[in-house]
């Protein structure tokens, strides 16, 4: 089962400073009715909302004590700082890295603890959108009262992602949640813990990229014109498929045979579909290829030469 069905539905963790469990379910369930993180999580943000906690305004509690836990986290790092490139179809998974700093009594590797890192969208107190792992991260304690961890963040395309707006910069923030030896199906809200935190960092999440490359006629006469074609495409997030990226500026280039080293010629422009078009004269034999640089939504992708024997 993946984690997601758990823990994603935290989806509410990181505005839990602003939410307060609806007064119609807590009637109608009593203190037995949350069946989700979230559902807990958002009962204990209550009480401390209501009390005037946000973001750890309020004193912490014992890990004996239900509330605010004495818990931090630091030292984050998504995807080794590198963006988090997504297609349209797999799930991409990309490492966690934090470490949790937390009172002696604490007890961060009870069976009924859960703590983990997630990225959202817009603002802590109503994000736009969340992104979870779908395995709880991995924690090894180096003191009594620090432990690093190794987690994840799971993106996929068809249920994680609403649109090319989320091709953009992401914000970072930490939760845990203290059930004290609850089951978290049946737990009591207001007997449970937890810890949020925002501004741990952030990750880029950018819309997978592919460059094609075409060179013709093969083989062809020295001095006569080879026509230099390609597409330019990446990830909609609107509808899943690969479209054209246009007006973009693509270099073509050379490596001729026996070189390691390519030389950009020109520089070419996709049309309204992604298309790449262009004329160079045959001068050798060799590997010819268009190179993308690049923007802040989409990664550099580079095709593979086509090597054209020049007679």
């Amino acid at each position: 089962m993946r984690i997601r069905a758990t823990v994603a539905a935290v989806s509410g963790a990181l505005a839990l400073s602003a939410l307060v469990l609806p007064s119609a379910a807590q009637a109608d369930g009593a203190h037995g009715s949350t069946s989700t993180v979230a559902d807990v999580a958002r009962a204990a943000q209550s009480a401390a909302a209501q009390s005037g906690a946000k973001n750890g305004a309020r004193a912490a509690a014992a890990a004996s004590e239900p509330g605010e836990l004495d818990l931090t986290f630091s030292k984050l790092t998504v995807n080794g700082g590198k963006p988090i490139v997504v297609g349209t179809t797999l799930t991409k998974r990309v490492p966690t890295t934090f470490t949790v700093t937390h009172a002696a009594d604490v007890d961060i590797f009870d069976s009924s603890f859960v703590l983990d890192v997630s990225l959202y969208r817009g603002s802590f107190d109503n994000p736009a959108n969340e992104l979870y792992g779908d395995e709880a991260p991995v924690c090894k304690a180096v003191s009594a009262t620090v432990a690093t961890c190794k987690g994840q963040i799971a993106v996929w395309p068809e249920f994680d992602l609403l649109g090319n707006a989320d091709a953009t910069k992401w914000k970072a923030g930490g939760f845990a949640v203290d059930f004290r030896g609850q089951d978290p199906a049946e737990a009591d809200p207001s007997e449970v813990g937890f810890a949020l935190q925002d501004n741990l960092g952030t990750a880029s999440l950018q819309r997978a990229s592919k460059q094609s490359v075409n060179a013709s006629p093969e083989p062809v006469k020295k001095g006569k014109t080879l026509t230099v074609t390609g597409w330019l495409s990446r990830a909609n997030f609107d509808d899943l498929k690969y479209h054209g990226y246009t007006a973009q500026p693509v270099k073509l280039q050379f490596r001729k045979k026996g070189s390691s080293t390519y030389t950009t010629v020109k520089t070419v422009t996709t049309n309204n579909k992604g298309d790449l078009k262009t004329t160079v004269k045959a001068s050798a034999d060799g590997y010819w290829r268009y190179s993308f640089a690049g923007t802040s939504t989409t990664p550099a992708a580079t095709a593979t030469g086509d090597y054209v024997d020049v007679k």
